[in-house]
């Protein structure tokens, strides 16, 4: 089977780790998380405005994808210009993509998940959810999946997910 990069995207609070994690095992692929890798820079003391946890992110998908594995990326994905740079890794490798952004259309749903969920990544502060109402997030113009997670379990979410990629 050729190696593949799934390029997951979207707002905090929509079930984007929780889905992508589920991908990773799932298919046996690298997991690539940019909260994790953000989080091991600021452990160091290193700055991480920026792009710099991305820039890390494509650098390991573009080596496994290189090296065969297939690639799970998980980050927000917020701007044209980061889904943009993961679609030319895909390109860089020579494997193809899929572009999957998790949201959740019920505002209600979503204000409760930012406001209850504990981070899963030592250190890892969450945003309220006033930063994630206010977060800068373009809009999609490319081909894309789209999975709303809203009046799903995660359990459902991930079976959702499943049978969309056909995994």
């Amino acid at each position: 089977m050729k190696p593949l990069l799934y390029i997951f995207g979207g707002l905090p609070g929509t079930g984007k780790s929780t889905l992508s994690s589920a991908l990773a095992r799932r298919c046996k692929a690298v997991y690539v998380r940019v909260d994790t890798i953000e989080q091991a820079l600021r452990n160091t003391g290193a700055n991480v405005d920026g792009p710099v946890g991305y820039e890390v992110g494509y650098a390991l998908a573009l080596e496994n994808l290189k090296l065969g594995a297939s690639v799970v990326a998980d980050s927000v994905n917020p701007l044209r210009v980061t889904r943009s740079a993961w679609i030319e890794v895909a390109l860089q490798a020579r494997v193809r993509s899929v572009d999957i952004e998790i949201i959740c259309s019920d505002r209600n749903e979503h204000r409760s998940r930012v406001e209850t969920r504990v981070a899963d990544v030592d250190g890892l502060k969450l945003p309220d959810w006033e930063a994630v109402a206010n977060r800068e997030y373009d809009a999609r113009d490319t081909e894309h999946l789209v999975l709303d997670t809203s009046g799903r379990t995660p359990d459902e979410s991930i079976l959702a997910l499943f049978e969309l990629l056909q995994v």
